[in-house]
Parts: structure tokens; C-alpha cells; sequence
């Protein structure tokens, strides 16, 4: 006992002790309090100082002597011995910063005279935590903008340059490199330019540390997009080679990840002729590492070719209303596809020269303009097989450029054509079909001086009877046998016109078989005419000097007939299921894969990504990085040349891993949109069926984005999958409610797409079976669901739809033995009231009664929300305020006989007004399971 007493007395000694250790404190100003911890030996009581210094000038706001004296005692807490100290420091500095900020009246400068020194100076402190922690603070005062730019010339920036000396410490010198270019993108491109580009320059070549050069290839991409592309062709792309090439692998795989950064930076010209052949080298690097990350970046590189005037994605505002304004647009544009295709350059360049003046330089802006139109609907009507390039990238060039030539050409005079003589079949709706018009506004049509078009048809003539005898000798080589063929073909396909490729096929056999039976003259006319026209280049003096006129009408043919009969029949051995003679030769299927908007060699590394043993050599996951670029390759390359990806991308589409096929899955809407609708109907649809039969990986793709694919779709093609959305409630797995819960939320999408009669036919049932799911999250997405069906369907005719899905919620829901069924069509109910589904009238007729007989149902939970329901969401709508009827007196009677209610919760709702409203908060306050 004795010991006990004496152990009482010391602990009541030390609270004592602790209570007048308290008491002194109260008694100390906020300085004294900061001066007594911050001389204390004890490394907490200094570490809570750090802490507690933005609240001690919080305190002492008011007076600015004392403010400064705070700051003041700041800089000694600097000077701290111990490291962990400077670094709790360092951490509060940005917040001290914020608060220097807000009250700069009262202390103008503190920031830059007290604070800035101190996190300048811990950058080069030699612990490591404190380094970081001062580099980290000094970007998020560059980010909060809370350092005034002369401060980041004077004081910033020269000591990151004197940190990055040869002669400073080798961990220093990185951190130092990587803070300048984190920093780039927060000071700007002037300060860059002039402070950080030189020295960042010099450590791009920095031959005693690998370290700094990573470091710098890592981070390549953020100078080169903040200088800019002047800075970065004549000052960082040599450095550039020389990290693409370095001798350790990881500077060179640092190079291969940010190659998109720098090609974004760069002209198109640099970026063919030279980032190109770099970048070649990195997928072709002896180490693995490198050849995977250049593997990785290969896709983004190549869609930074993309050009709007070549990817096809133009959209028309306004869509045809119906058939025959749909059939007079596409002969309209064909009309002008024939005038401004075939006119020979000779007749241009026999034209007087025009001045240019103030008027005419609005017109050369419109004749730009017209070209890229007109080149991209020649690019649309004609075959993709007809377009032939050699291999290499150069030719490729050039033949564009020529084509250009051309097309520039062809864009100066847009006439309408003559009509067909006697001797000519009309051409037929479905050969004039171009699905170009639904995309494209057609081109407007130009003025042309009457005297132009004279002096344009004596010069044709004259040019006409000099050529003739290089006309007569240029005849025809295309035999009746090939003909006969081409007819033999056409019938063979009749019977399958329905489908999109056979239609293709079809229009390409046609287009074959009227090029075969062109007279010598006309044949040879267009050849030279074309051949002219590639060897002029003009430049747009020239378009705004010259106009040519065409008068004799020339079929929409760029070449002679026995190429476009081999093209053609290329073209039908290779893609028609009919065909039973030979497929493409590797040569000739190398040949089809050749564009110009990218260099081919690129191209040619992406489609190999397939290859099965690159993911031997590679990368396991090569096939994935492949699938997911792919979207941007197709946009890149336009939807003229999607017949270079479509093998690719069914062979990715069949790929036996599922995170491939889950990757394309997720983007097949977005590919939809870059393709138009024909190329989407005859190759995507495929794909999409097979994806809604495959694994629940891959099926949530696709269902992510369903109302996103088939509102691209044909409304006929889209209501045959109003048959298959029932088997989305089918999952491998039963616990995989967010696959129920997005095919809800889906569904609330597609009720815009479809009729009224297939929402009840074919929707309906879907949502009622959501409704009674065993998961609470997918039915409170169904509740919603089920109110815009309602909704929807009030507003179609006719009203009986409407009528008999009201009914039948009663039966289903209303009248359910199950308490939870009961609850379900109360929750309904409030949903269709909050978000106005039905006009009071209608709901207080059809669902009110049967709503109101749930207040003598057995179970709490059912008369509680039923409180909720009429006393949170009925009674605040109009009709019930203003409208003395016999519903509004069964309302009243019922929440009378709520508020008798002998349980306690229904009494309460009942009773007043809860702060929430909300059918969320109904459902987390209801007592209801998961499963």
C-alpha cells in the first residue's frame, strides 16, 4: 500500500508539471512560443515548428512587423542541422507561399526575399530527401504560378545551370536536368530558349554520364513542343540523332517513347524524310528493349502524318430527306466528278494570263479550298484497287505530288456535263452511286468568262488535230474475251446485290466493263490527257492565270481501259467470295497495301505487328499495342485506304489472346465513325456480331458503346439486333452485375433509335427483368430505364403501347407476393413523377390507385418509401397543389393514414419534409441487400 501511495504522488506531480507546461505556453505570444520550440534540442519540438509555421502567421496576419519577424525566424530554421527538419520545412513552403499570396498588401516580397532563397539553396543540399522535397516544392510553386518571372530568370534558372555544370555532383547534375525540363512547359518558350535550351543541349551530349542523356531523351519531347518547330529542326533534332543512337540501350529506348512528342514538333517534310528513317532504325535496334518500345510508339508516330484533306472525315450538316434528293445528289456530284477529272492540262497552259487583283486573291483561297474537295471526291468514287504507287517512299511522294498537280487543274472549271447522246446508255441509280454524297455537300459550281471558254475550245481543237495521229495509234487492248468475262461476272453477282461487298464488286465489274467499250479516240484522249497532266506542275498563279474547258463528255475513268480491266478483275479474284479462279500473288497483294500518306516502310512495320513471331522476338503484348492504335492508323490513313489495314485488323479480330480482341471491342464505334457507313455494314458489322459472342471481357466492350455503333448503322441492319440484346442478360459469370447495370444504361440510350413498337416488343421485357434484378445497383438503374420507356412511349403513337406497359408494372410489380416487387413499382412510380415522365392526369388515372393501395401493405419498407413517395415527390408537383380532385383527396386521406402508422419511420415521413428528396438517397436509406 505504501508503494502504491508514493507512485500516486509522483504521477500526480508529472500531470502537475505537464498542466503548468501548458500553462506557460498559454501564457507565450505566438513568437515565443515559436522562438522556445525552435531553439529546442529535442528534433520533434523543431520538426513541429516546420509544422506549425503557416498557423503561427495565421495568428499574427494583422501585424506585419510580426509577420516578417515570423518569416524571418524561417530563414534560421533553414540553416537546421538535421535533415529531417529542413525537409518538414521545405514541405510547408508552398502553403506559407499561398498564404504570402493571398495577403501580399500586408507583406509585398516576403516570398521572394524570405522563401525563394531557401528552396533555390536545398536543391543542391546533400540529403536526398531534402532535394526532392525542394524540387518538388519549386514545381508546384512554378505550377501555382506564385513566383514572379524576374525571380525565375535571376534566381531559378541560373542555379539549375550551375547545378548541371560538368563539374557538379553526378546525382545533382540529373536531378537538376530534369527539373529544368519539367520546368519548360511553366515558364514558356521565351525563357526556355534563352536560359534552359543551351545547357539542355549540352547535356544531350554529355559523354562521362548516361544518367544526364536518358534523362534528356526522356524529356526530349516536352522542350521540343515548348520551342517549338523552328528550335527544334535547327537546334534539337541533331541532338536527337545522336540519343537515337547512343550506346546504351535505355537512352535509345528513352528516344523511341517520346518519338511522337517530337515528330508533333516538326514539319510533315522533316517528319518523312528524316523521322521516318530514324525511327526505322529504333524498331530494327539489336536490343529488345528498344525494338519493343519503338514497337509501342509506332502507331501514335503514325498518326502524326494525319491530314484532314486525306483522312475523309468530312460530315455534311444536313442529310437527304428521301429518295429522290438523294438520287439527284449523287448524279450531280458524278456530273461534276466527269467535268473536273478529265481535263487535259495542254489546254491550260494555252491560256492567257488573268492579273491578280484584291478579288481574285479571295478566289485563289476558294480554289484551295475546291482542290482539296475535289481531290478528295475523286479519291471517294474511284475503286481503291485502282490506285497504284511504286514501293518506295519517294515515288510515292512524287506521285502525289503529281496527282495534286492535276487535281489543281481540274479544280479551276466546273461545268455541267453534257447530256448523254443516243448512242450511249444512261447510266443506271446504282452505277451512279457515290455513298460520297451523303458525307459531302457537293461542290459549287464557278463562273468562267464566255471569252475564256471560246479561246479554251479553239485551242482544244487545234491541240485535238496534232494529236490525232498519236490518237489513231493508241487503240485499245482490251479483247472481246475479257469482256465477255467481265459480263459473265456482273450476272453471276445479280442475285447477290444485296450485299454491301458484292455491291462494291458490282459497281467496280460496271465501272470495268463501260471502260472496255470506249471508242479508240476517247480511250487514248484520256490517257494522254492524263499523262500531260503529270509531268505540268503549276503553282497557284497558274490556277488563278488559266481555265480549260472540257466540252465532250469523258466517263470517270483516269486511265486506259485495259488498266482498269485488270484492276477491276484483280480487285474481284481477291476480295469476292464467288471467285474461284486465284487469289492475289504476293506481289500483287504487297502492291494493294501501298499509299502515300505515310511512308510505306512505317506502314509496313505496323502490319507486321501481327506476325506471330514478333511476339517471340518482341513483345507478348505486341498484338495488343497494335489493336490499340489502331483507330488512329485508320484515321490517318483515310477510309480510301482502309482496304492497307482491313486484313490487319480481322486477323487482330481473330487474335487468341482476349485482351486483344477486348481492345478493339472497346474502339469498333470509334473505327465506325472514321470508315462512313458502307465500309462499316460490309467489314465492322462481321467483327461486331463476333465480339457479342465472345468472352464477358470482350462483350463489355462492345456494350460500353452499343447505342454509340448502331446509331452509325442502317435502320434496317439495326433493328436485327433488337433479336440479340436479350443475351447480354446471359454472362459467364452471375455476379457480374456492371455488366447488367451497363447494358441498362445502354438501353436508356437506344430508346432514341428505335420505334415505339420495337421498344414494347423488344425492350420491354429486357427491363422488367432488370427491374427484379438481385443486385440494388442495377435496379435503381432500371427504375430509370423503365421511366423513359414510359416516357418515350407516351409521346408515340399509338397511346395503347403506353397503356399496356402501365398495366402490366401493376401486375408484375404491384401485385408481386414478394415485398421486394412491391417496392420496386413504388420506386418506379417516384421516378416517373420526378423526372415528369406522364402528365399528372395520366398517372393520377392509370398507376395512383394501385400506388396508394400499398399503405396497408404488411411490410415497413414498402409503406415507408410509399411515405416518401407522396409526401416528398407527389404533393410538390402543380396538379396536386392547385387541383381540388378526388385523387388529391385519396392522397390526403392515405398519408393521414400513413401518419397513424404504427411504425415509427413511416409515422416520420409521413409526418414532414427530410432535407433529401432524392430516389438515391431513398434506395442507400431502404433496407436492401446486394445479393
Amino acid at each position: 500500500m505504501a508503494d502504491l501511495s508514493l507512485l500516486q504522488e509522483d504521477l500526480q506531480e508529472e500531470i502537475d508539471g505537464s498542466l503548468d507546461f501548458v500553462s506557460q505556453d498559454e501564457m507565450l505570444t505566438p513568437l515565443g512560443r515559436l522562438d522556445k520550440y525552435a531553439a529546442s534540442e529535442n528534433i520533434f519540438n523543431r520538426q513541429m515548428v516546420a509544422r506549425s509555421l503557416l498557423d503561427t502567421l495565421k495568428e499574427v496576419s494583422d501585424d506585419e512587423r510580426d509577420c516578417i519577424a515570423v518569416l524571418e525566424r524561417v530563414s534560421r530554421l533553414a540553416d537546421d542541422s538535421e535533415p529531417t527538419v529542413r525537409a518538414e520545412l521545405m514541405e510547408q513552403v508552398p502553403h506559407i507561399a499561398m498564404f504570402c499570396q493571398e495577403n501580399r498588401p500586408s507583406i509585398p516580397y516576403a516570398f521572394s526575399k524570405y522563401l525563394l532563397p531557401i528552396v533555390v539553396r536545398y536543391l543542391a543540399d546533400q540529403n536526398n530527401q531534402v532535394r526532392k522535397t525542394s524540387q518538388a516544392a519549386l514545381l508546384v510553386l512554378l505550377e501555382q504560378e506564385l513566383i514572379e518571372r524576374y525571380d525565375v530568370e535571376a534566381k531559378v534558372c541560373p542555379v539549375l545551370v550551375e547545378l548541371t555544370a560538368p563539374d557538379s555532383n553526378d546525382d545533382v547534375k540529373t536531378e537538376a536536368v530534369a527539373i529544368m525540363c519539367k520546368m519548360a512547359s511553366m515558364v514558356g518558350k521565351d525563357i526556355t530558349e534563352r536560359l534552359i535550351l543551351p545547357r539542355f543541349c549540352e547535356m544531350c551530349c554529355d559523354c562521362r554520364m548516361f544518367h544526364v542523356r536518358k534523362v534528356c531523351a526522356a524529356n526530349f519531347g516536352d522542350i521540343c513542343s515548348v520551342v517549338g518547330q523552328q528550335a527544334t529542326e535547327e537546334m534539337l533534332l541533331p541532338r536527337f540523332f545522336q540519343l537515337c543512337s547512343d550506346n546504351v540501350w535505355g537512352v535509345r529506348k528513352a528516344c523511341a517513347e517520346c518519338f511522337m512528342a517530337v515528330s508533333c514538333a516538326t514539319s510533315q517534310e522533316v517528319r518523312r524524310t528524316k523521322l521516318s528513317t530514324l525511327f526505322i532504325n529504333l524498331i530494327s535496334d539489336p536490343s529488345r528493349w528498344v525494338r519493343q518500345a519503338a514497337f509501342q510508339s509506332l502507331g501514335p508516330f503514325i498518326s502524326t502524318f494525319a491530314n484532314p484533306s486525306s483522312s475523309g472525315q468530312f460530315f455534311k450538316e444536313e442529310e437527304c430527306k428521301n429518295t429522290e434528293d438523294r438520287n439527284l445528289a449523287e448524279e450531280h456530284s458524278n456530273e461534276r466528278i466527269v467535268d473536273t477529272e478529265d481535263i487535259p492540262t495542254h489546254d491550260v497552259q494555252s491560256q492567257t494570263e488573268l492579273p491578280l487583283d484584291a478579288d481574285e486573291s479571295d478566289f485563289a483561297e476558294t480554289l484551295e479550298n475546291d482542290k482539296e474537295e475535289s481531290n478528295s471526291m475523286l479519291v471517294h468514287s474511284l475503286p481503291e484497287t485502282m490506285f497504284h504507287c511504286t514501293s518506295s517512299s519517294e515515288s510515292c511522294q512524287e506521285a502525289a505530288n503529281k496527282n495534286e498537280q492535276s487535281f489543281d487543274c481540274c479544280s479551276i472549271a466546273v461545268l455541267p456535263a453534257p447530256a448523254p447522246s443516243s448512242q450511249e446508255k444512261p447510266l443506271s441509280d446504282q452505277e451512279l452511286y457515290n455513298s460520297f454524297n451523303f458525307w459531302r455537300t457537293p461542290l459549287p459550281k464557278i463562273d468562267i468568262d464566255l471569252e475564256l471558254q471560246e479561246t479554251a475550245e479553239t485551242l482544244d481543237s487545234e491541240t485535238q488535230e496534232g494529236e490525232q495521229e498519236v490518237v489513231a495509234s493508241a487503240s485499245s487492248n482490251v479483247t472481246m474475251a475479257t469482256r465477255k468475262e467481265l459480263e459473265e461476272m456482273i450476272e453471276n453477282l445479280e442475285p447477290h446485290i444485296d450485299d454491301p461487298d458484292v455491291k462494291a464488286q458490282v459497281e467496280v465489274l460496271s465501272a470495268a466493263l463501260r471502260a472496255s467499250s470506249l471508242d479508240p479516240q476517247e480511250e487514248t484522249t484520256a490517257g494522254i490527257g492524263k499523262s500531260v497532266d503529270s509531268q505540268n506542275e503549276l503553282s497557284i498563279k497558274d490556277h488563278l492565270s488559266f481555265t480549260s474547258i472540257q466540252d465532250d463528255p469523258v466517263p470517270l475513268i483516269n486511265d486506259t481501259a485495259e488498266d482498269i480491266v485488270e484492276s477491276a478483275l484483280r480487285y474481284i479474284h481477291n476480295d469476292s467470295d464467288f471467285s474461284t479462279n486465284s487469289s492475289f500473288s504476293p506481289e500483287e497483294e504487297k502492291k494493294s497495301k501501298i499509299q502515300d500518306i505515310v511512308p510505306q516502310a512505317l506502314l509496313d512495320q505496323y502490319l507486321s505487328m501481327t506476325d506471330p513471331s514478333r511476339a517471340q522476338t518482341v513483345d507478348t503484348e505486341i498484338a495488343k499495342h497494335c489493336a490499340y492504335s489502331l483507330p488512329g492508323v485508320a484515321l490517318t490513313l483515310g477510309r480510301q485506304n482502309w482496304h492497307c489495314l482491313k486484313d490487319t485488323y480481322e486477323t487482330l479480330a481473330s487474335d487468341m489472346q482476349w485482351k486483344v480482341r477486348r481492345t478493339l471491342a472497346f474502339s469498333i464505334h470509334e473505327l465506325a465513325v472514321i470508315l462512313g457507313d458502307q465500309l462499316t455494314a460490309g467489314d465492322l458489322v462481321p467483327v461486331f456480331n463476333g465480339f457479342l459472342k465472345d468472352l464477358d471481357e470482350v462483350r463489355i466492350g462492345v456494350l460500353k458503346h452499343l447505342h454509340d455503333f448502331l446509331k452509325l448503322l442502317h435502320p434496317d441492319k439495326r433493328r436485327e439486333y433488337l433479336y440479340q440484346l436479350q443475351e447480354f442478360l446471359v454472362t459467364d459469370n452471375s455476379r457480374n452485375w456492371r455488366f447488367r447495370a451497363e447494358l441498362a444504361e445502354q438501353l436508356i440510350l437506344l430508346l432514341d433509335l428505335y420505334s415505339a413498337r420495337d421498344i414494347y416488343d423488344y425492350l420491354r421485357p429486357i427491363a422488367l427483368s432488370l427491374c427484379a434484378d438481385k443486385v440494388s445497383s442495377v435496379r435503381w438503374i432500371s427504375f430509370k430505364l423503365v421511366s423513359e420507356m414510359v416516357k418515350k412511349l407516351y409521346s408515340a403513337p399509338p397511346p395503347t403501347f403506353v397503356v399496356d406497359l402501365m398495366n402490366e408494372l401493376v401486375e408484375t410489380f404491384c401485385r408481386c407476393q414478394k415485398w421486394s416487387g412491391r417496392q420496386t413499382f413504388a420506386f418506379i412510380c417516384q421516378t416517373i413523377i420526378e423526372d415528369d415522365c406522364l402528365p399528372m392526369d395520366q398517372f393520377a388515372e392509370h398507376l395512383l390507385p394501385h400506388l396508394l393501395l400499398l399503405a396497408s401493405d404488411r411490410v415497413p419498407n414498402v409503406r415507408v418509401l410509399l411515405a416518401k413517395t407522396l409526401r416528398q415527390t407527389l404533393l410538390e408537383k402543380e396538379y396536386f397543389l392547385t387541383c381540388v380532385s378526388a385523387h388529391q383527396e385519396a392522397v390526403e386521406q392515405t398519408i393521414v393514414a400513413l401518419q397513424m402508422d404504427n411504425d415509427n419511420d413511416v409515422k416520420y415521413f409521413a409526418s414532414i419534409h427530410p432535407a433529401s428528396t432524392k430516389i438515391a438517397d431513398d434506395a442507400m436509406s431502404t433496407a436492401s441487400s446486394t445479393y
